[in-house]
């Protein structure tokens, strides 16, 4: 068995009962992979970024929320071996590559299009007046990470590396997605909360139009970037 599954006799997190939910390397390597993949820039992140610039930090968090479910989602399939007989699929994957792909930039076409300005932490303010309720915000960030195949082939490639087949199942993926929530909603935070101190910048019109140009061009790009992606052989067979 690879080292990483390797225990250790003073932990316990380690012990070799399989009663036990994951061994404690295991566990700080998983933690650290989800550091670097919530730092590494993707559509989550550009959209934490956008609704912290438009919304303000306090409404973004409805996106965050729905953006963590959807990584809970997308782990809990990949984990159930859902995932692997999704990526065997070339008609399968291809429509949840098309479908990601499309609504990504559809809302980077409607953020492109949009003539709304920036709405305050401590304001109803246009930007709740364009139909982006607490209910959408949400929802948008739930199906942007929901339908992206990029986020399924990684969970389908890297899980596997962090799962003991001598232990129980579901409570490493319990453990797995607590970690991957925990992480992700503290680097989604930052990414907002960053690009929300930048609003007194934008509030001119010239100024929020270059603002919605720059964050749905953004979006549309890594939609159409997702048309690129293609199968992993390994995962495939």
């Amino acid at each position: 068995m690879f080292s990483l599954f390797a225990t250790s006799p003073v932990s316990p997190f380690s012990s070799l009962d399989s009663n036990e939910t994951m061994a404690l390397d295991t566990w700080t390597a998983y933690f650290l992979a989800s550091i670097l993949i919530a730092l590494s820039p993707g559509s989550g992140a550009v959209l934490a970024m956008s609704h912290g610039l438009s919304f303000g930090m306090r409404r973004t968090r409805a996106t965050i929320a729905g953006l963590q479910l959807g990584l809970v989602v997308i782990l809990l399939v990949a984990g159930a071996g859902v995932g692997s007989l999704l990526v065997a699929s070339e008609l399968a994957f291809s429509i949840v590559k098309v479908l990601g792909a499309l609504y990504l930039i559809y809302i980077g076409w409607s953020q492109w299009r949009s003539s709304n300005g920036i709405a305050a932490d401590g304001e109803a303010g246009v930007a709740d007046a364009i139909g982006l309720s607490t209910r959408r915000r949400f929802l948008t960030g739930l199906l942007t990470n929901v339908t992206n195949p990029k986020g399924i082939l990684f969970m389908v490639a890297v899980l596997p590396q962090f799962i003991s087949p001598s232990r129980p199942l579901w409570p490493q993926l319990l453990v797995m997605a607590l970690t991957t929530v925990a992480v992700d909603t503290v680097v989604m935070h930052g990414y907002a909360f960053a690009a929300s101190r930048l609003q007194l910048l934008f509030r001119n019109a010239r100024a929020i139009k270059l603002q919605n140009r720059v964050f749905g061009g953004m979006l549309m790009a890594v939609g159409a970037g997702l048309f690129f992606v293609k199968r992993s052989h390994a995962a495939a067979h």
